[in-house]
């Protein structure tokens, strides 16, 4: 199984998320790119982020973003 367009789109967002900091959240702004905005809104649909445009990590979220962060930084290296 390949990653999707929609997926590399999640995980770009989940890697943005600054996992030191739990009360540093995202904010997806109206004019940003079709495809962030999308991407926001499934991942709240998932239940990994509290709000359509992005807000905090959900415990999920947390688990998500710190996979899709270990994979970056391997495929980084």
């Amino acid at each position: 199984m390949a990653f999707t367009k929609e997926m590399v789109e999640e995980l770009d967002l989940l890697a943005l998320y600054d996992l030191e900091n739990s009360q540093a959240g995202l904010k997806v702004h109206q004019d940003a790119s079709s495809e962030a905005v999308a991407a926001a809104g499934r991942l709240h649909a998932k239940g990994l982020i509290d709000q359509r445009d992005g807000g905090y990590l959900t415990n999920l979220g947390i688990d998500a973003a710190e996979h899709a962060q270990v994979l970056l930084g391997i495929l980084r290296s």
